[in-house]
């Protein structure tokens, strides 16, 4: 029996990856999202308009939400990978360092999180520059 995927859960999943809080997705999707993005990660499947804004505001593609299985790249990982084990060409020699590609998953929550920022203190300035103009 096939596993259906769960794009709720996929959502979920990549939100929290790249450290975006559900505030922060509910105002990137630009609607009274605030309450219901705890529930939109429970929904098994999402509508293909919403699944299309939310991969905008992620910028993740549609498709990752779509397919993603974890359950079964954890299997594919996990019984493809041991001690010495190699990506490529099997002439090839690669060395796999974890925390290497932690610090890269943390530097990636990094940039977004300054993005954010910039974009949170350049609201504030148009707004300012509203308040005083007005």
């Amino acid at each position: 029996m096939e596993q259906k995927i769960h794009q709720g859960h996929n959502v979920k999943r990549f939100r929290e990856i790249l450290g975006i809080e559900q505030e922060a997705l509910a105002s990137d999707l630009s609607e009274d999202w605030e309450q219901k993005i705890s529930l939109l990660e429970q929904k098994e499947t999402i509508e293909n308009p919403l699944l299309q804004k939310i991969s905008e505001a992620m910028k993740i593609p549609v498709e990752a939400f779509q397919n993603f299985d974890d359950k079964q790249a954890i299997n594919v990982i996990s019984n493809t990978f041991n001690e010495g084990a190699y990506i490529g060409n099997s002439g090839g020699t690669y060395n796999i360092n974890p925390l290497v590609e932690i610090i890269k998953i943390h530097e990636e929550k990094i940039s977004l999180y300054e993005r954010m920022l910039k974009e949170k203190d350049e609201m504030m300035a148009r707004l300012d520059a509203l308040i005083k103009n007005g």
